[in-house]
Parts: structure tokens; sequence; C-alpha cells
């Protein structure tokens, strides 16, 4: 049974840092992505990457911003989020797809964690 639980969310003021984590059970071949919805919005694209960690993508929201990672060994995957803005504001979820591209829509990623909250107070 394929799980991903993120952890990492909190609170934290404008111009802060976070490190979200989401651990999945054993889909080392997986490519991985984060997204995210504010309230009253669409759930959106932040990154992605493929099994190696060769290949990445970003919206461009957080390009420059965040940093998507793996560590296959401890089958997580992490975002790293530096400089964070008001805007930056929202559930956080993982989600997993089969195969080497990494997409930025929901409905190529099979499966879904229950999210995070992270909260930028401006």
């Amino acid at each position: 049974q394929v799980q991903l639980v993120e952890s990492g969310g909190g609170l934290v003021q404008a111009g802060g840092s976070l490190r979200l984590s989401c651990a999945t059970s054993g889909l080392r071949t997986y490519t991985m992505g984060w997204f995210r919805q504010a309230p009253g919005k669409e759930r959106a694209f932040v990154a992605a990457i493929n099994w190696s960690g060769g290949s990445t993508n970003y919206a461009d929201s957080v390009k420059g911003r965040f940093t998507i990672s793996r560590d296959n060994a401890k089958n997580t995957v992490y975002v790293q989020m530096n400089d964070l803005k008001a805007e930056d504001t929202a559930v956080y979820y993982c989600a997993a797809r089969s195969g080497v591209a990494v997409p930025t829509s929901q409905s190529s990623y099979d499966y879904w964690g229950q999210g995070t909250q992270v909260t930028v107070s401006s």
C-alpha cells in the first residue's frame, strides 16, 4: 500500500525558511512532486523531481527560493523553502507518479499525501 506522509509545516515569519519532508513507502523509482493549495484557490504545482534526482521542475513563483531533493535510502523527499512570503501560505501536498517525467499537472500524479500546513506571517 502506497503511503505518503508529509511533515515539517508550521508558522514562520516572512523571510524565514522551512523544510518539508515526505516519507514514502519505498517509492524509489517514482517521480515525486510537491503541490500547494491556498485558501480559496485551486491546488497548484510547486516542484517535482525524478527518481534519480537528475531532473527537477519548479513553478516560476518558487524558482530560486525552493529546492526539491530526495534521499532514496531514507525513502524521503524534501522541499527546502527559503525567503518565504505571505503568498506561500498554503497546505502543501506530496504526490507520486511512476515514470521519469516531472510534470506539473495534478492529473499526472497517482498518489497523494494528506498535506501539511505552512503559514507565513507578514
